[in-house]
């Protein structure tokens, strides 16, 4: 039997923050860590469903310190004020989990298309301007949450959110894509810290995002064929965020490491993923971040070891 849930260990006097805390992958993450004693900051767009969120797991797991934050990844004025206002000293651990899927094309508030906004530049910004925190962590972690459809298509680190030649899935794919290049340059430029940069994927589970896109573009049987397949088909939130909280926690993950389920990466205990060696290229993944630096205004500050 592989690594589970029961496997977290105890958590007291860490910090973590999990962006799209709300529902699916992301609140059962924010609920089994602060389950295990960590301090939990659930950071979600909309208040709202946030608080909805906190009361379920303050219900969920008694005693848990968490609170809601707002953040809305398509705002970088949004991703400052959050880092802003964020009472933490120190960051143990940052669950970059929140993400949009194959939806109709659109734009973020600084104009870039939302999936690579969202997903990847935003995430990219809202750990730059949690960076200092993160180094002063003993030994902390950013987990990524990307996706085998990642597979599907590159990413051009000169220009990843035009949304010239648009296509919902094949942004996705790209984005998915820059989510790993953004964690192989991020635990290149930590090697000599004490921070694991790493990446997970949770397989084909249920949650809100195979709906979304369909709905978002009012396509009523796409949207009931989606829900339909998760009931059929998908894994439960709680084994699809398996992957997510064995980087986040388990001991001896590894930089750069691609953590997903076994049984042909959908279903299973955690274990390594099949990755496409292009999310590996230490060019790409420089261009990339010179691109991410200038196009959100955030430089990454490592301190001199």
């Amino acid at each position: 039997m592989g690594w589970t849930v029961r496997d977290i260990p105890r958590l007291d006097e860490r910090t973590a923050v999990v962006t799209g805390a709300n529902s699916g992958l992301g609140y059962v993450t924010a609920r089994e860590l602060a389950r295990r004693g960590a301090r939990v900051a659930l950071a979600c767009r909309d208040r709202g469903r946030g608080e909805a969120a906190l009361e379920r797991l303050l219900a969920e797991a008694p005693g848990a310190r968490a609170e809601v934050r707002v953040l809305d990844l398509a705002d970088l004025a949004s991703v400052r004020a959050f880092a802003d206002t964020l009472p933490f000293d120190r960051l143990d651990l940052l669950v970059n989990n929140a993400g949009l899927m194959a939806i109709p094309f659109s734009r973020t508030a600084d104009g870039f298309e939302t999936q690579v906004g969202v997903n990847h530049l935003g995430h990219f910004a809202l750990t730059g301007l949690l960076l200092e925190r993160l180094l002063a962590a003993p030994a902390a972690r950013v987990v990524t949450v990307s996706s085998l459809a990642h597979l599907l298509s590159d990413v051009d680190p000169h220009d990843p959110a035009s949304g010239v030649r648009y296509n919902p899935w094949t942004a996705y794919a790209r984005s998915k894509s820059a989510n790993l290049l953004f964690t192989h340059e991020l635990a290149r430029r930590t090697v000599e810290h004490r921070l694991v940069a790493a990446a997970a994927h949770p397989g084909y589970s249920a949650t809100e995002l195979q709906g979304k896109g369909p709905r978002l573009a009012g396509n009523r049987v796409a949207e009931r064929g989606a829900h339909l397949l998760n009931r059929l088909v998908a894994s439960s939130p709680e084994l699809g965020a398996a992957p997510t909280l064995y980087a986040a926690t388990a001991p001896g993950v590894r930089p750069d490491s691609f953590t997903g389920p076994r049984v042909l990466g959908v279903r299973g205990t955690p274990g390594p993923s099949a990755r496409a060696r292009r999310t590996r290229d230490d060019a790409t993944s420089a261009r990339l971040w010179e691109t991410s630096e200038r196009l959100t205004g955030v430089r990454y500050d490592f301190p001199a070891r």
